[in-house]
């Protein structure tokens, strides 16, 4: 039997720009040296190696960002109990929009979006290190 996809990415994406602003490259340029504020990567492991990551960044797999926020679970991991504002951020966009959608209706917040990922901050010759 085919499956019926009732709400495509683009939807989802609609949907979570409800709640979740996009924070500029420029912006971000001028915070992410801000102990204020939280870069959370929410790439795969293996896109980090091969690219780097912006300095100071937390780095949390998409698949394991619920774990770690919930401090009911075994997993979870303090940085996401402070008083700070969170700026996630993937390889393009997408993928840590929906993250901080999901960050946003756990209580988590502020959150942010940065625009355009990883490839918009590297493009904008962002600073990267190698990660770890």
């Amino acid at each position: 039997m085919a499956q019926t996809i009732i709400k495509g990415i683009k939807a989802l994406a609609e949907e979570a720009r409800l709640s979740v602003a996009d924070l500029s490259i420029k912006d971000a340029k001028a915070l992410f040296e801000n102990e204020d504020y939280v870069f959370v990567d929410v790439r795969e492991a293996d896109e980090r190696r091969k690219l780097g990551v912006i300095p100071g960044a937390f780095t949390c797999p998409r698949g394991m960002l619920e774990f770690l926020i919930d401090p009911e679970c075994p997993a979870h991991n303090k940085v996401f109990a402070q008083d700070k504002t969170y700026v996630f951020y993937c390889a393009h966009g997408l993928r840590s929009l929906y993250a901080a959608k999901q960050a946003f209706e756990m209580g988590l917040g502020p959150v942010f979006n940065l625009e355009g990922g990883f490839a918009a901050w590297v493009k904008a010759d962002g600073e990267i290190e190698a990660a770890s």
